[in-house]
């Protein structure tokens, strides 16, 4: 069958300016050459050229997966509500799930991701150790309702999504099988053309013990990670995890408390005792399942909520509104400290014992100086709660840690048997007892991927695709005139017949300029333009990455083009 897609025939509009509401590189490219199209908030058809990447995407994690013993299945998207509720997770993701009921009442939700039902299909199939170790995948839609979807295909409601899920009798089986998806995973990435980082990751809402996130570096990147120029240290922000400081030898003298009006913020209190905003504590008051709570850390930094969360999920945290002080007296809006506090107080490591403080005192225009930890207050539990900064010294040599952007393309759990205990998932072991078996999740944002990779190697003129994923390997570009459009069809049949597939623009009645654009727009790697020399056989090849430009003769070209 012939490989060879003519542009004339081919569903493709491309354009000229940026969408309005595109804020991401990869978000304007992939409308405007044509690949992705918006049905709605959050939702994107993929047109034909958006297919076949998103295809080849699919290809090499299939390839990738089978090559580990993976063995792929097909789940249904539309799910029941019961193995939800089994789990938690029907309220633990809250507005994130798309509920519906059927005409008989009966609630469902389209899947977010799929550990329940992958563990009840185990449970059904595998009754023995002898059925064991299984891992089982699927490249499949998933379904979030974001609050504010944005970036294109980036942070979509509806989302392809490669889910795989292994079963191991033994805490070292689940061990070897995780190892298993992190070396397939580093070779999906590096065949797909992608530049990524392993980072230790929080495993929040997903449960289990061990995760590693994978991230592409990119500007457009919601995710910032932390990276240490001196060790091969590297972490989500979110799972950083500082040791508690040791206080200096010093005997501070008793509280003290000062007379500071006007001064409910950490920067008006600094300015107006002349101290340093480090010298002093911050108590952020927050609700963590309605539970008001203060979260201490130091003055001269800021309280990632998000971090808060991952440590405290699946409880949800939110920030107190003035309706909360309503019937709290003793919490004074500006002026909160922990001493005499009678709710939870959750500190970072820096807030150690024996440190002193100034901090709210409880009264309006008031603060107090002298407040030491462990003396005139004590700390429920210790979280490293702050938003990490550059410089920050690394967990692993103290070396200052730099700070990066990146997207989420791949994330990997040792899942343990949070979700085997649920649905009492056993299998008869060696010893004709019951054994619970041991679980690990492990995912790739397939559509998320293609904008990663579109943010990573996208140029001034458009796309750039690495080959094994481009929607193909050769775009042969007919000048216009009669010669050349015949020549670049025979060329094109030529490479077809040696197994590339090949996109040709013979397009009637369009201009070279236009047709040079729409080449360097769509971003296939080689482009093969038949122009002013075509009478002599000769043609210019161009490699979209490098820029570089030769003329050849047609066996020339398809000889390089096939080697």
């Amino acid at each position: 069958m012939s490989q060879v897609q003519r542009m004339s025939r081919l569903m493709v509009k491309t354009l000229r300016d940026d969408p309005a509401d595109a804020e991401t590189l990869s978000h304007k490219l992939l409308v405007r050459a044509g690949y992705v199209r918006r049905t709605s908030a959050g939702i994107w058809s993929w047109l034909p050229l958006g297919k076949k990447v998103l295809d080849n995407i699919s290809r090499v994690v299939r390839e990738e997966m089978d090559a580990i013993g993976a063995q792929e299945v097909l789940l249904p998207a539309l799910l029941p509500r019961e193995p939800y509720e089994a789990s938690g997770r029907w309220e633990e993701y809250g507005d994130l799930l798309f509920r519906l009921k059927d005409r008989k009442g009966a609630d469902y939700l389209l899947g977010p991701t799929h550990e329940e039902i992958f563990t009840q299909v185990v449970k059904d199939q595998c009754t023995s150790y002898k059925d064991l170790p299984v891992m089982l995948y699927q490249i499949q839609t998933k379904y979030r309702d974001e609050a504010r979807p944005r970036s294109g295909v980036l942070r979509g409601r509806e989302f392809q999504m490669k889910d795989s899920y292994s079963f191991d009798t033994t805490d070292e089986g689940l061990v070897e099988s995780y190892a298993l998806h992190r070396a397939a995973y580093q070779k999906i990435f590096a065949r797909l053309g992608l530049d990524f980082r392993i980072v230790s990751a929080v495993s929040g809402a997903m449960g289990g013990s061990a995760s590693e996130e994978f991230l592409a570096p990119a500007a457009a990147g919601e995710d910032t990670f932390v990276d240490c120029p001196a060790c091969d240290y590297a972490a989500n922000t979110e799972a950083v995890t500082f040791a508690a400081t040791v206080p200096a030898a010093v005997e501070p003298g008793p509280v003290e408390e000062l007379d500071t009006p006007d001064t409910p913020t950490i920067e008006t209190l600094a300015a107006h005792l002349g101290v340093p905003a480090s010298a002093t504590l911050k108590n952020l008051l927050v609700k963590i399942d309605g539970e008001i709570t203060a979260v201490g850390v130091p003055g001269d930094r800021e309280v990632d909520l998000g971090k808060l969360g991952e440590h405290l999920a699946p409880a949800v945290v939110e920030l107190v509104t003035a309706e909360d002080f309503e019937d709290r007296p003793e919490l004074v809006r500006g002026y909160v400290g922990p001493q005499g506090l009678k709710i939870r107080y959750i500190a970072d490591p820096r807030i150690a014992l024996g440190t002193a403080w100034i901090t709210g005192a409880n009264k309006p225009g008031t603060h107090a100086r002298n407040v030491v930890c462990g003396r005139d207050f004590e700390v429920d539990d210790y979280l490293d709660v702050v938003v990490v900064e550059e410089g920050d010294p690394c967990p692993a040599c103290g070396t200052g840690l730099k700070l990066d952007r990146a997207i989420e393309i791949g994330h990997i759990f040792q899942l343990g048997r949070k979700y085997a205990d649920t649905f009492q998932l056993d299998v008869l072991g060696q010893q004709g007892k019951p054994v619970r078996v041991t679980m690990g999740s492990y995912g790739i944002g397939v559509s998320r991927a293609v904008a990663a990779l579109a943010e990573q190697s996208a140029d001034e003129q458009g796309l750039c695709w690495p080959r094994e994923i481009a929607p193909a390997d050769v775009h042969v570009v007919a000048a216009g005139k009669a010669l050349q459009t015949e020549l670049a069809l025979d060329v094109s049949e030529q490479l077809s017949a040696a197994g590339l597939r090949v996109l040709v623009d013979e397009r009637p009645g369009v201009s070279p300029g236009v047709k040079f654009t729409d080449a360097e727009l769509i971003g296939v790697p080689k482009i093969l333009v038949a122009g002013r020399r075509s009478a002599e056989g000769v043609v210019e090849l161009k490699d979209r990455r490098t820029g570089e430009r030769e003329e050849l003769t047609v066996a020339e070209a398809i000889s390089r083009l096939t080697a």
